[in-house]
């Protein structure tokens, strides 16, 4: 089992800064090298991949985002950090962390998903 507690976000206005945090646990973390990453949900939008990171560290980011947001990961503290600049938005949603896998640089997500944390940009 795992279990993703996300933390952070809230109003921010546009051009403003934000920093989400991912705290994981389980079992599997001690036997899985597990990549993990953040989704967001925008109003009436589809859930999508915005951001992704491999327990050694490489990252690959939506187009939308690149430039602006940046992951990173603790793994003694099996947590993650989505460190995200010059909000705009269109950056508004509900934001998940959820953990996987890579396979040829596509990112797989395992059935784990946090409760989310809102993220709203005023314009």
């Amino acid at each position: 089992q795992v279990q993703l507690v996300e933390s952070g976000g809230g109003l921010v206005q546009a051009g403003g800064s934000s920093r989400l945090s991912c705290a994981a646990s389980g079992t599997i973390f001690s036997i899985n090298p597990l990549a993990m990453a953040w989704f967001r949900q925008g109003p009436g939008k589809q859930r999508e991949l915005v951001a992704s990171i491999t327990s050694g560290g490489s990252t690959n980011f939506t187009d939308s985002v690149k430039g602006r947001f940046t992951i990173s990961r603790d793994n003694a503290k099996n947590t993650m950090y989505l460190q995200m600049n010059s909000l705009k938005p269109e950056d508004t949603g509900v934001y998940y962390c959820n953990v996987g896998y890579l396979v040829s640089g596509t990112y797989y997500s395992h059935n784990y998903w946090g409760q989310g944390t809102q993220v709203t940009v005023s314009s």
